[in-house]
């Protein structure tokens, strides 16, 4: 399942979010510090495991 970053826009505490594509477009994010809706994607850099040697 994918991983999703997000910072809180009131307290600024950054998190993540484990959870599958459909979830995420039903889902409210909200902080676990502060309750907050407020919160901004983090975008980052992934990498993906393959069973293959190249």
């Amino acid at each position: 399942m994918p991983v999703y970053d997000y910072k809180c826009v009131k307290c600024g505490e950054p998190f993540s979010l484990v959870m599958s594509v459909g979830e995420k477009d039903k889902k409210i994010a909200d902080c676990p510090k502060c309750k907050s809706v407020e919160v901004k994607p983090v975008y980052s850099s992934f990498f993906a495991v393959t069973s293959k040697k190249s």
